[in-house]
């Protein structure tokens, strides 16, 4: 694999990496930096500042209003974003259904949605999870009786991203029972604001709101509002998951945390300590850079296809299971290094007095000790590690 850079490539590097650092907005990375949790208002800024660039949507096609990137660039532009300690745009709308909606949709769908996706108008939830059926999506419940020409639907996802901020969100929902449960399952997207939806927050074990269980009681849908026909939503839908696993990766933002754990480990106070171990902790955070490393590599050769216009293919199962393993590594590392210091964390949520003995605190532990918890379920969502590993199995044959 070539992984030199033609002049153009270097020189598109170098535009993008000014207008981060010129023209994004140096209040969104500064807050990031200090670990703070950024608002909706926040992630509009963002997203709106990029969008003024024409630069929203890396991977869209120039006709529906992408920037007409290769995917040689389309990778200079998520390293530089990440490097330059920018937020990630929300995925739901930009790189999951946005890609459903332009391939399957029609074109009166395409000019509904697309346009506000693009320019950030709205935003957007994925109602896939329920609450028995998660890694087994298939045998999800949530019904969608066909009366006129509207959709009633009864039932509950769980576990959805950003819902309590979402205008939209899109769903499979059982439109039939057939013997094969991959059957009979269809692709809506509806309207939040529709009566009889209810967002409920469920805060997780790092203190965030970031999920939340939506509930569904006679909403009514309009026909208008279907992907593609009735009872393909399966397709769809694993169409949606090769893009959703390609977005796991974020290599740039996994070399700065390397960096900064190796910074943060010279310089604690208790980095003798860590010396006087054998020097365990520094060969781990060394095996975790060559798992970086080796996540690069994987990710530019998943990526490959696109460049031929192909959708990522089951090789997308493959870089899940190492992008989230390896996050959740360099979190370890992170709870590791706070040592002690990671008990304020804990404290906080119990109303314990911690105050003694920890007059100072490290800046980076306790966003270090909450991103350790918020990282174990990465190998849970989007399909687990065990249902990845079984495609991957199907593939060679097992």
């Amino acid at each position: 694999m070539d992984l030199t850079l033609s002049d153009a490539d270097e020189a598109f590097r170098a535009e993008v990496r000014a207008f981060f650092r010129k023209t994004y907005p140096q209040a969104i990375i500064a807050k990031s930096a200090n670990g703070q949790v950024l608002t909706k208002a926040d992630r509009v800024a963002s997203e709106q500042a990029l969008a003024a660039k024409g630069w929203l949507a890396p991977g869209w096609p120039k006709e529906h209003g992408g920037p007409g990137w290769t995917v040689t660039q389309r990778f200079i532009f998520d390293e530089e974003l990440e490097r330059a300690g920018a937020p990630n745009v929300s995925p739901m709308g930009l790189l999951y259904v946005a890609p459903v909606i332009y391939t399957f949709g029609t074109e009166a769908q395409k000019a509904r949605w697309l346009p506000d996706i693009l320019n950030c108008r709205v935003l957007w939830a994925q109602g896939y999870s329920e609450p028995e059926a998660g890694s087994d999506l298939a045998s999800l419940r949530m019904s969608a009786e066909l009366v006129g020409d509207h959709y009633i639907l009864n039932g509950e996802k769980i576990w959805t991203s950003d819902a309590h901020h979402a205008d939209w969100i899109f769903c499979l929902v059982r439109t039939e029972t057939t013997p094969r449960k991959q059957d009979g399952i269809t692709f809506l997207c509806i309207d939040m604001r529709t009566p009889g939806v209810e967002v409920i927050p469920i805060i997780t074990i790092d203190g965030g709101h970031h999920l939340n269980r939506v509930t569904f009681a006679d909403v009514r849908v309009p026909t208008l509002n279907r992907i593609g026909e009735e009872g393909k939503g399966w397709s769809y839908a694993r169409y949606l998951l090769g893009h959703e696993r390609t977005s796991y990766a974020h290599v740039a933002a996994k070399k700065c945390q390397i960096a900064d754990l190796r910074r943060r480990s010279a310089q604690a106070p208790w980095g003798d300590l860590l010396a006087e171990a054998g020097g365990a902790f520094r060969r781990r955070l060394a095996e975790v850079e060559l798992m970086v490393e080796a996540l690069e590599i994987t990710v530019l050769r998943v990526l490959a296809p696109l460049a031929s216009g192909e959708a990522p293919g089951n090789e997308s199962s493959i870089l899940k299971i190492i992008a989230t393993e390896t996050a959740q590594a360099i979190t370890e590392l992170n709870l590791e290094l706070a040592g002690v210091y990671a008990a304020p964390f804990f404290a906080d949520r119990t109303g314990a007095d911690w105050r003694a003995g920890f007059e100072t605190i490290p800046a980076f532990a306790p966003p270090g000790v909450a991103a350790y918890f918020l990282t174990r379920a990465q190998t849970i969502y989007g399909g687990a590690t065990e249902i990845q590993k079984t495609i991957i199995g199907r593939q060679l044959g097992l």
